[in-house]
């Protein structure tokens, strides 16, 4: 999609002007022009939508199209209200076969005309996404290809950022979405390569089976055991800035998770493709990073691998030794992600990082607990738990602050191990899992991001989300600007 502003919103040709007023404002002066010039074709229609707020109205004016939205009043006027307009306005250009519009909002009182521009286009793309790779017949993509914004005050710099940010988000969706059978550790890797090949900053390698048992990553290695297909660890780097300790981000890839011999229901299955939703988001952070050119250095590390039962498959009661030489004992084999982070976040150490976050769809706890808005996350270092929260406030990617207490190490001992890797019952389930993980982190600040309710939309029409790739890009831009 190509997204531009314009200073002259006007009605065109093949294009639909879309304008959204409200009750207590007067008309910006291109729209009072249209209206003197065609009979007061806004006024009358304006008014005819004044007892339905949020509605709007489709015409057709010698040719040219004007679609109006009632805003309401100005005090309304919310992030919220403008996700639901940006969504009615896409589909209705979209059913309407539009090629191209131009948008004109009112301005939102709590924020600047920029950040404003970049909440926009994220919506609409969120709204266009599709995933067409794998329709033999009716391809139905929409016809929208041009998209301009008209606000008072905004930058082209937005829509540069904004771009920049959707392109992450989009190849987070993509990967995500893919099917198991196509997204194996392995295409993993390869994609990671494929974006380091698009991108100067960024190198990229990819560690086989053998170096990754070289390494004594035995807890990732207990988890592929019962798959053909090979465990992949991939370290992706991103230089944007020199001698600069980095931050790393860690991402959960597994590809596909029947929890192992601690077999899911049957109805769970069909969504368990989206269990890499961290490693993807991962990749689409860093390629959204190195389109910007922020001056920071990043590390995306993913541990990617299938959880299967097998023959040969990790059997409850196994013990293992992790890269950190802090032996498991492993109770549930559907606890499998929190064994692959422990060896990345051990890995992690080596970078000596500003600080470390990791992302991964953890615990079905989580969605208990926020369900499918909110993301949790758990830290003890105050500084990052702050930084999050103002990123997701920023971002609108929002996340909520979970304790990380002591007390709750107690649940994962065990008598024979250095750990249990879960626990006998299922109280404070996401808690527990960021306490196992914690574990592993002593060396650096860290974060742990459970996206379980969050990183896909579930259902007959489950779709990913693309999130958390908001939040950390603005956590990243923080980051970036504060040097």
């Amino acid at each position: 999609m190509k997204y531009k502003l314009t200073t002259k919103p006007n009605l065109k040709t093949n294009d639909c002007l879309v304008l959204g007023l409200t009750t207590t404002q007067s008309m910006p002066d291109f729209a009072e022009n249209i209206d003197k010039n065609h009979n007061k074709i806004i006024t009358r229609l304006l008014e005819k939508l004044k007892s339905a707020k949020n509605s709007s109205y489709l015409t057709d004016i010698e040719g040219k199209s004007l679609m109006i939205i009632n805003c309401g009043d100005k005090e309304p006027l919310t992030y919220d209200n403008l996700v639901k307009w940006l969504k009615s306005i896409t589909t209705e250009l979209i059913k309407n076969g539009f090629n191209s519009a131009t948008i004109c909002l009112p301005q939102l009182n709590s924020h600047n005309p920029d950040w404003q521009i970049e909440q926009m286009l994220l919506a609409i793309e969120a709204d266009c996404y599709q995933l067409l790779d794998f329709k033999s017949k009716d391809k139905k993509a929409h016809q929208l290809q041009e998209i301009e914004f008209y606000l008072e005050g905004s930058n082209e710099k937005a829509i540069e950022t904004a771009q920049a940010i959707a392109a992450g988000i989009k190849l987070t969706r993509d990967l995500a979405n893919m099917p198991a059978n196509i997204c194996t550790p392995s295409y993993l890797g390869d994609e990671a390569l494929k974006l380091a090949k698009l991108h100067k900053t960024l190198k990229c390698k990819v560690l086989n089976q053998e170096e990754i048992s070289t390494l004594g990553m035995g807890a990732l290695l207990a988890v592929t055991k019962g798959s053909i297909e090979p465990p992949r660890f991939i370290e992706l780097q991103y230089k944007g800035k020199d001698d600069s300790p980095p931050i790393v981000l860690v991402g959960k890839g597994i590809t596909f998770d029947s929890g192992g011999l601690s077999l899911k229901p049957a109805d769970a299955m069909p969504e368990m493709k989206y269990d890499m939703c961290g490693a993807a988001s991962v990749l689409g952070t860093i390629k959204a990073c190195a389109l910007l050119n922020l001056p920071i250095n990043v590390v995306g590390l993913i541990a990617a691998a299938e959880n299967l039962p097998s023959g040969n498959a990790v059997k409850p009661g196994d013990i293992v030794t992790s890269m950190s030489g802090q032996t498991i004992e492993i109770i549930n084999t559907d606890a499998e992600g929190r064994l692959v982070l422990a060896d990345a976040l051990t890995y992690a150490e080596r970078f000596k990082p500003k600080f470390v976050i990791d992302i991964a769809t953890l615990t079905g706890a989580m969605i208990v607990s926020l369900g499918n808005s909110i993301s949790g996350f758990f830290t003890s270092d105050d500084d990052l738990a702050k930084l999050i929260l103002k990123a997701a406030y920023e971002s609108k990617d929002k996340t909520w602050q979970l304790p990380l207490e002591e007390s709750y190490q107690e649940a994962i001992e065990s008598p024979l191990a250095d750990m249990l890797n879960a626990t006998f019952d299922r109280t404070a389930g996401s808690i527990v899992a960021a306490c196992f993980l914690s574990r592993f982190t002593k060396s650096y600040p860290w974060a742990h991001l459970d996206v379980a309710g969050t990183a896909w939309i579930k259902g007959k029409n489950r779709n990913a989300t693309g999130r958390p790739v908001p939040l950390l890009i603005q956590v990243l831009r923080h980051v970036a600007s504060s040097h």
